[in-house]
């Protein structure tokens, strides 16, 4: 069945470091409003907004204290409402982060169930008696260290997944549940078009993980009631309005993603799969140096997309707010033509794929990582609660391994400012920033790669100008080819009498034994490349994309240059 979020690009806005309008260091809403001519002209059909509700701001916006005001930091109401009528004026929806796992500990909610055992707000969240003088148990927190903090007024401890600011809601109370059930009708009574729901897989919690007996607590994630509670949601409010859902949910199979979005009764359009992202991680996750798993990378790639096939839709992306960038982790920065033809092939292999596609500022341009040195140069929670961990208590990486491991794998790689130009503080801001700015903005920026029609800029704006013309990019069946090769990913893409053969090399190398004319379809064409001439060989980091039968009937729309 066609829906019009099958049919769209998302593009995430990371407010805080996207652009600054008032010289304050902090990007802001209406700097996203003066930038939507940009996305206009790259083509992308919907906005994901992270947070710019009210927040101390102690995890990038996440642990929000009001979930019907904006941050001050960010701008008012009023300039909300612009945006939103900016871009639908532009034909851009706008999609905001429901993040309702847990509050901040600043929230009404919070303040007054904490202020007494006996309060109506109480068992809107979670408590418990110590163990023998210590947490109710061990588990621990996403962000290291206990997930319990002791509050000392009332002698007992709240659960926290993530920072200790961020206390978890009691989601087994329907008070809460209708709370939150009325604050997202609010947001789309007022004309937003869905939700990004953040962690919203840890919402129902395992008895077992809450026990206060000491003992290992376990995990809460895809507890017992999610599909009940998502169910409920979907039955008092995504049902009624014409909008997109997508769920953050981490530790999922694809059976998992069936049952929160599956086609028959999924409650969501779809869900974020993390599996493919956590090819490089080690024994203490992404705190390690190891580089990705091609082969994993690729079999796990092909696993969803054939196993949702004719039972969920999928999301594809290669980075977010939480992740490196993508050129830096799976592509090539150790020159310039590598970077550019790494990027390009990172961006076919994503928009051919089946799925709604999800860009993050900066993918468009070839962002890549910051070069961290010290640690008063990281603003992130989580980044310096594992430094803490990992170094000072529990000595498992010195101090120079571990600033390795935050160079490869820290969020704060993601959250350096927008690239806009070659200019003073990179266009972003005309104030201090508030984090770094990589120091290779002279090089890469908007504004030169606007001004070239073989940029990373020009080339993600052919692939979306490509999918909007040809359907079989969008509801094509993926067939996998190539399966024991693991250095490119190759599949079909097949609607009716419409083919797309798709080769990507993943490698740094020339692939001269790729034989390439057994797998065209018949009346083949080059419709994209990420090379400007053709050859016999697969080059390093080389895209092809072929259209064959009635999809090739046009001319060729882009040669790669």
């Amino acid at each position: 069945m066609k829906a019009w979020w099958k049919e769209a690009v998302v593009y995430q806005v990371y407010p805080r470091s996207f652009c600054d309008s008032n010289g304050d260091g902090i990007g802001d809403i209406p700097g996203i409003t003066s930038k939507l001519d940009y996305l206009k002209e790259l083509g992308i059909d919907v906005i994901w907004l992270s947070p710019v509700y009210a927040s101390p701001n102690v995890d990038g916006g996440y642990d929000i204290s009001d979930y019907r005001a904006i941050a001050p930091e960010f701008g008012t109401m009023d300039d909300f409402d612009r945006l939103l009528g900016e871009a639908r004026a532009r034909g851009i929806k706008i999609i905001m982060d429901l993040v309702v796992n847990h509050t901040s500990d600043q929230h009404e909610w919070f303040v007054q169930s904490k202020s007494g055992r006996d309060h109506p707000k109480r068992d809107w969240y979670i408590w418990r008696d110590g163990f023998e003088g210590q947490e109710p148990n061990r588990m621990t927190s996403v962000f290291s260290g206990p997930a319990w903090t002791l509050d000392p007024f009332t002698g007992q401890y709240f659960l926290h997944l993530f920072a200790r600011e961020q206390p978890d809601l009691n989601w087994e109370n329907p008070e809460v549940r209708g709370a939150i059930f009325e604050t997202m009708r609010w947001w789309l009574d007022k004309g937003v078009d869905g939700f990004r729901m953040d962690v919203i897989n840890f919402i129902s919690k395992p008895p077992e993980a809450l026990c206060a007996d000491g003992g290992p607590g376990g995990e809460c994630v895809n507890g017992p009631r999610v599909c009940a509670y998502l169910e409920e949601m979907h039955n008092e409010v995504l049902s009624r309005y014409d909008i997109m859902t997508v769920g953050e949910t981490h530790g999922i199979t694809p059976d998992d993603a069936v049952k929160y979005a599956g086609y028959e009764s999924g409650a969501l359009s779809m869900v974020f799969q993390f599996e493919h992202v956590n090819t490089d991680a080690g024994p203490y996750g992404k705190w390690t140096t190891m580089k990705y798993s091609r082969p994993e990378l690729k079999r796990i790639l092909s696993q969803w997309q054939t196993e949702l096939d004719g039972r969920a839709w999928g999301s594809l992306f290669w980075g977010n707010h939480d992740q490196p960038r993508a050129v830096s982790r799976f592509g090539d920065t150790s020159d310039a033509e590598a970077w550019e033809k790494s990027a390009k092939m990172l961006a076919t292999c994503l928009m051919m794929m089946k799925g709604t596609p999800y860009l993050y500022q900066g993918d468009e341009l070839g962002m890549t990582n910051l070069d961290i040195r010290a640690l008063d140069e990281v603003r992130d929670v989580e980044t310096l609660n594992a430094y803490r961990d990992l170094v000072e208590e529990k000595h498992i990486y010195t101090r120079g391994e571990m600033m390795a491991c935050i160079r490869k794998a820290g969020r704060d790689n993601a959250r350096s400012p927008m690239q806009w130009s070659g200019g003073p503080n990179a266009g972003f801001t005309s104030g201090t920033p508030w984090i770094q700015i990589n120091g290779n903005y002279r090089d890469i920026n908007a504004e030169a790669q606007r001004q070239d029609s073989s940029s990373i800029f020009r080339y993600y704006q052919k692939l979306i100008q490509l999918r909007k013309q040809f359907p079989v990019m969008v509801y094509g069946r993926y067939e996998p080819l190539l399966p024991d090769d693991d250095r490119v990913a190759a599949f079909r893409r097949v609607e009716g009498d419409d083919v797309l053969l798709v080769v990507c090399n993943f490698t740094g190398e020339a692939l001269p034994d790729m034989e390439l004319t057994n797998l065209l379809p018949a009346q083949a064409g080059l419709l994209i490349g990420n090379y400007s001439e053709p050859a016999e060989s697969l080059r390093p980091y080389e895209a092809r994309v072929y259209a064959g039968k009635s999809a090739a009937s046009g001319a060729v729309l882009y040669d790669g240059r």
